[in-house]
């Protein structure tokens, strides 16, 4: 169970980035076909932080689980250290999350 935990976190990336894609889409189609370029690289913009800052965080975290790993096979005792280790990448993709979020409302 343990290690299930380790494996399943750097996954939360793609999560987020599923939640934009939904906010992003609502927003095109809410626009509709009367989009302007300017609407378009708005929207674009919108989505980079998360789509970029969770792809570094995803890599970040997928090592700092992997030797979390080795921690929870070493020493099931200090499995802890390495989970908070995880959660401190994770904060990241939050951010990023934030970021996307807040920028595809203010469009």
């Amino acid at each position: 169970g343990k290690a299930m935990i380790l494996q399943v976190t750097q996954g939360t990336q793609g999560l987020y980035g599923f939640v934009i894609f939904f906010l992003a889409f609502n927003k095109v189609t809410g626009i509709g076909s009367s989009m302007t370029f300017a609407q378009g690289c708005q929207i674009f913009g919108a989505c980079l932080p998360i789509a970029i800052g969770g792809l570094v965080s995803a890599i970040a975290q997928g090592k700092v689980a992997a030797a979390s790993v080795n921690i929870l096979a070493k020493k099931e005792n200090d499995w802890s250290k390495g989970m908070i280790l995880c959660i401190t990448v994770e904060f990241y993709a939050i951010l990023c999350l934030l970021a996307s979020f807040l920028m595809l409302n203010g469009i």
